[in-house]
């Protein structure tokens, strides 16, 4: 089945819209083919809001009718707990909310931008999207993340070459709680490391120590701009490190 053959057999759909890269081809298709489609974004202290600039940019470019949901995610204790499939728990009370809201206006169908590429043991919230029969139409087509990538190109979205951004709560290890302070201080950091230049790196935290995970290609860069970075990161953070990203 391709994409056309899906939204035919289901032709209204609701969206759970990130503004990456996969949901947001994934919102052009249905704007294509689909009769009736709205994206649904979650707005929590775990996206940057950046993130959410982009979905209502790229709504807007695709006459897209979009709805913004405010969740105090942390308010739930399990979640803000961290423990190891966090994502699971995270997943079910966002896709959960997102149903809820879809359904009181008129949508039985929800979809998420998993693609071909995701491998289900590699993301515990793959397990919530079962549970809550949430269709990932990208993985059901057999798209992978670069034939994604080039459609999206060619379509013209300029979303097509963004960079993969797991949320904020991945900087913190797994079993330290997750506070709002955390992330607010991580998103911080790596908006000024964004506004410098700076692309592929993470900033990592452990009990309030920060450590920026950049490329081999970058890291002599940031070593020479350490003194620099270190005043603009050191009110945030009890210490500030370089390492090399893992890849």
């Amino acid at each position: 089945m391709d994409l056309q053959g899906f939204f035919t057999e289901n032709p209204e759909v609701a969206i759970a819209f990130s503004g990456g890269v996969d949901s947001a081809y994934l919102l052009y298709a249905a704007k294509k083919y689909a009769l009736k489609c709205r994206a649904y974004y979650v707005k929590t202290v775990f996206q940057p809001e950046f993130e959410l600039n982009d979905a209502k940019r790229l709504a807007k470019e695709l006459d897209a009718d979009m709805t913004v949901i405010e969740s105090e995610v942390l308010d739930d204790r399990t979640v803000a707990s961290n423990p190891e499939n966090r994502c699971y728990f995270c997943k079910k009370v966002i896709c959960s909310m997102i149903r809820e809201k879809a359904a009181s206006d008129g949508f039985k169908v929800l979809l998420d931008g998993t693609n071909a590429s995701d491998r289900a043991d590699d993301r515990p919230g793959m397990k919530a999207l079962l549970e809550l029969e949430v269709r990932s139409p990208l993985r059901e087509c057999g798209l992978t993340k670069d034939e994604i990538r080039k459609l999206s190109k060619e379509a013209g979205l300029f979303t097509w070459d963004k960079p993969a951004y797991a949320c904020l709560a991945t900087r913190i290890p797994a079993g330290e709680p997750i506070t709002k302070e955390k992330l607010r201080a991580i998103e911080i950091a790596e908006d000024y490391l964004f506004s410098k230049g700076y692309t592929d790196f993470r900033v990592r935290t452990v009990d309030g120590h920060a450590r920026l995970e950049v490329p081999d290609d970058e890291w002599m860069r940031l070593a020479e701009e350490r003194q620099e970075v270190y005043e603009a990161l050191k009110g945030l953070f009890k210490t500030v490190s370089i390492s090399l990203k893992s890849r």
